[in-house]
């Protein structure tokens, strides 16, 4: 797993990139009818989860399986969103939960699979973490006001999206150790 996710640590940078900017379409436009959030995270959780498709198919290495699986699930969220776009505030508030308790289980599966080949994986774990907690108090408390759930999402994905490049850099630093330095 660790060979997989260093060869590609530009698709966790990618991915980290789009969080980050769904972070900030979501808090510098708090205001956003519920119909141009629901497309904003249906693109975002697609996207999300093309990458990791994408990625766990073309490097079958080992542990790619739950790579694939997060992959799959979060386009079966994103395409969930596009199928039924007159979703309601609640449902979508369970959608994003949803996204984020798939993503933080399985980082953390991650980040115990690695722990003892990569020295960073406390990364992948406290997005583990954090992605739990965050799904957690979507789902216990769906009922707050939605200016307020547009600013949690908008920080969760930009706090999601940083410490997905951090890792993603601290793998291909990983990467440099063991394969060295590119062709001159």
């Amino acid at each position: 797993m660790l060979d997989l996710l260093t060869r590609n640590w530009w698709a966790l940078a990618l991915r980290g990139v789009i969080a980050i900017f769904f972070g900030l379409a979501a808090l510098a436009w708090p205001g956003l009818t519920l119909v141009a959030l629901v497309v904003l995270f249906g693109v975002y959780v697609l996207a999300d989860g093309i990458l990791a498709t994408i990625t766990s198919i073309a490097e079958r290495g080992k542990g790619w399986g739950w790579l694939l699986l997060e992959g799959v699930l979060l386009v079966a969220i994103g395409v969930a969103v596009f199928r039924w776009p007159g979703i309601t505030a609640l449902a979508l508030l369970f959608l994003i939960a949803a996204r984020a308790l798939v993503v933080g289980v399985l980082e953390l599966v991650s980040a115990v699979a690695l722990r003892k080949e990569l020295a960073g994986e406390w990364l992948l774990a406290l997005n583990g973490v954090l992605s739990i907690v965050f799904g957690v108090l979507i789902a216990a408390r769906p009922g707050v006001g939605a200016l307020a759930i547009v600013w949690l999402i908008g920080l969760y994905a930009l706090v999601f999206g940083v410490i997905m490049i951090a890792l993603a850099f601290r793998l291909k630093g990983w990467q440099r150790r063991i394969i060295g330095p590119a062709p001159a």
